[in-house]
């Protein structure tokens, strides 16, 4: 079982608002083969039960879309698998980061049943001008320790406050775990405020490597493959479930319900509050380009690079 787990490890994708929605993007031929690989034998028989055993299914799409699948999306997936086992077998911090879905501040309608003396009387209708702004998750999971940090703003979702996020955990948290660190690998999307293909992210990012004196290598999830960067199941379908059926009045509030995200396995989560105004549409500087410090990989170099 050890090494079926592991096997499904690096390729487990999840819903980032229902914990109990995963699934996998192996057959049962691939995960034989692998399970072969690791010295543990296994048909597609035994596969099949081993899945059952852990709660997949074979179940059909409720709803389908067609959307494209880059040519190099397999081989960056595995290259991150290998990028993540290299850095944890060494005690190197390895994060996952993402922005969660952004949610009214108001007397809003929200999904999900509490345990209440009395209905909680909110308002028919979710006009954004009735409520006060919507509040913006930064959430950091440290896979290494199953650890993580949410960071809520109420401006805008920028690359300067995912790099302000990650300098904020590093301070509170990483620095203290990790105090002889001289590197740190970075999980994320492709597009948001940690795009891949922004100039903006990569200047924010390298002036946050010089911060933090650390090297901050960076690996991009391809397109449509978002549902495998690991703070998607690991971390926000059990904030979501934290505060389900309750408005979110205030940034305070959030916090409030937020930090009382906890799974079964451990999972510790810190809340804090960044009252900061983060400017939309800024441009990287003239020449940056031109004279930034960050090293492309070879392979792959869109998706792979270090500040």
């Amino acid at each position: 079982v050890s090494n079926f787990l592991k096997v499904l490890k690096d390729h487990t994708a999840g819903d980032p608002m229902r914990a109990e929605v995963k699934w996998t993007n192996l057959s049962r031929r691939d995960i034989a083969r692998q399970l072969k690989s690791l010295g543990t034998p296994a048909g597609k028989n035994v596969v099949s039960q081993l899945l059952r055993d852990q709660g997949y299914r074979r179940r059909k799409a409720q709803k389908t879309r067609t959307m494209g699948q880059h040519a190099d999306c397999n081989a960056q997936l595995e290259k991150i698998a290998a990028l993540k086992q290299a850095y944890l077998s060494a005690g190197t911090p390895v994060i996952s980061i993402d922005t969660k879905k952004k949610e009214l501040l108001g007397n809003f309608y929200r999904e999900g049943v509490t345990d209440a003396i009395e209905p909680t009387a909110v308002n028919d209708h979710d006009f954004p001008s009735a409520g006060n702004g919507k509040v913006i998750p930064h959430g950091i999971y440290d896979l290494g320790r199953n650890e993580a940090a949410l960071h809520l703003n109420t401006s805008h979702d920028t690359a300067e406050l995912a790099c302000e996020s990650i300098a904020l955990w590093w301070h509170e948290q990483g620095s203290h775990h990790y105090s002889t660190a001289s590197e740190l690998l970075i999980l994320c999307d492709g597009g948001g405020s940690n795009s891949a293909s922004h100039y903006i992210f990569k200047e924010d990012l390298q002036a946050l490597s010089n911060q933090l004196n650390l090297a901050l290598r960076i690996a991009h999830y391809p397109p449509y493959c978002s549902k495998y960067n690991p703070i998607e199941h690991r971390l926000f379908p059990h904030v979501t479930r934290a505060c389900k059926g309750v408005p979110l009045e205030n940034i305070e509030t959030a916090k409030h319900y937020m930090e009382k995200t906890e799974t079964t396995t451990g999972l510790n989560v810190v809340v804090r509050i960044i009252d900061k105004v983060f400017e939309t549409g800024r441009r990287y500087a003239a020449d940056f380009k031109e004279t930034m410090a960050i090293q492309f990989d070879e392979h792959l170099p869109k998706w792979n690079y270090t500040a």
